[in-house]
């Protein structure tokens, strides 16, 4: 496992040392893993934290791991939903580089792709199972994503290039 995440952090690195023929790198990540379902006294289940659950031990376990891998790839904003646990998987990596995450409506995608578009340099952002795949059309992505309901390992590395055709890195962490 270790040589898989040198690996991912020297190709990491590489395409972050590329930039000068990017016009922007944009990692994009679904959530980490959210809190499991609890039962409930009528025996049915609900999310922890309802219809905004926290992260889970593991989730935040590999929000860390994501700051780690990301630390040194000059990211210089980071998006994420109103929700939680987008939130709190993006923490880590905000705070260990002093970045702000700002929240966009995870139903307005247009939007969010609008200001990365305009944002200047590498950005991060974290959004869903169901809006990852639209967001990296919307960046340029030609293939058709699709992400199972217990993957949360997915980090999609899109290099937007100054001319020529997006490129599309998919990674697991």
């Amino acid at each position: 496992m270790k040589r898989v995440s040198s690996l991912a952090v020297f190709l990491l690195l590489g395409l972050a040392g590329a930039a000068q023929a990017a016009d922007q790198i944009v990692f994009v990540v679904r959530h980490a893993e959210r809190a499991p379902a609890t039962p409930t006294p009528a025996g049915t289940r609900s999310m922890l934290g309802g219809d905004d659950p926290p992260l889970s031990t593991e989730g935040r376990a590999r929000a860390v791991k994501l700051a780690a891998m990301l630390a040194s790839a000059d990211v210089k904003s980071i998006f994420t939903t109103e929700f939680e646990r987008t939130r709190e998987t993006a923490a880590p990596l905000a705070a260990k580089l002093k970045i702000q995450p700002i929240m966009s409506a995870a139903k307005d995608p247009s939007a969010l792709v609008e200001t990365v578009r305009n944002a200047s340099g590498h950005v991060l952002i974290v959004g869903h199972s169901n809006t990852v795949p639209d967001l990296l059309k919307r960046l340029g992505v030609k293939e058709p994503i699709t992400i199972a309901d217990a993957e949360y390992d997915n980090l999609f590395v899109v290099v937007r290039r100054a001319a020529g055709e997006t490129t599309l890195v998919r990674l697991r962490y």
